[in-house]
């Protein structure tokens, strides 16, 4: 167990906020999207922007993977997550944002003392890489502990997304019962791990149409970040 809440507030209804990190904290899902599907084109697996979304959007690499390969009979080459992360960081680097009122979303957080973390289904250099740009990285240092211990990956499970596997974890790294833990995600996918792992979850619609979310069991359903603080009280 790496943190234990202290100082929360009372009157909040959560003791953690998870957030996902593509498509919620960051403005990545169109970037890396895009990539996604011009990438699987270039290797003869036809693939539409609109396609990468609704069969990618919120789940890990070795996803990407086993649908390939399910529909294709064939294997993407050894090198294809190194190529992909390698496009994908690129364009982080040169026009990634944090979506767009999440850094005040983290503020109101931290002042009424409710710890929250990261979870998603990128590995942790996506993850680093996306939050440094941004500069969120440092937002989760200043919030209680290390960046780095409250940064969860589906590389540190073996299950990505829709398995609870991730959400669990990171609320027993920090200390939380699953039931007193909150979810912000922008998936079916990730709606469908935070609610198969006990948890309220808050679907994001900024990206994904609302009743994608509904369907997959969110809690509530919010289009701006601005929204979302007086959800969680």
């Amino acid at each position: 167990m790496r943190f234990r809440p202290l100082g929360r507030l009372v009157g909040m209804r959560y003791d953690l906020v998870i957030f996902d990190n593509d498509g919620v904290l960051v403005d990545s899902e169109a970037i890396s999207n895009r990539i996604l599907a011009g990438y699987l084109t270039e290797l003869g697996h036809l693939t539409s922007y609109e396609d990468s979304l609704r069969d990618y959007m919120g789940g890990a690499m070795h996803r990407i993977h086993e649908v390939v390969l399910q529909r294709s009979g064939k294997r993407l080459p050894a090198e294809f997550d190194e190529s992909f992360h390698a496009r994908v960081f690129d364009e982080f680097r040169r026009r990634l944002e944090p979506v767009a009122g999440v850094c005040e979303v983290l503020e109101k957080l931290a002042a009424d003392g409710v710890p929250y973390c990261v979870g998603s289904s990128g590995s942790h250099e996506r993850i680093r890489v996306a939050l440094t740009k941004t500069g969120l990285w440092e937002r989760f240092a200043e919030a209680g502990g290390g960046a780095g211990e409250r940064i969860f990956s589906s590389q540190d499970v073996g299950r990505g997304k829709p398995a609870p596997d991730l959400f669990l974890y990171a609320a027993q790294e920090m200390g939380v019962a699953p039931e007193r833990c909150a979810v912000v995600e922008d998936s079916p996918l990730g709606v469908r791990a935070a609610v198969a792992a006990g948890m309220d979850v808050y679907g994001f619609t900024a990206m994904t149409p609302a009743e994608k979310l509904t369907e997959a069991g969110a809690t509530a359903l919010f289009a701006h970040m601005a929204e979302l603080p007086a959800l969680l009280q």
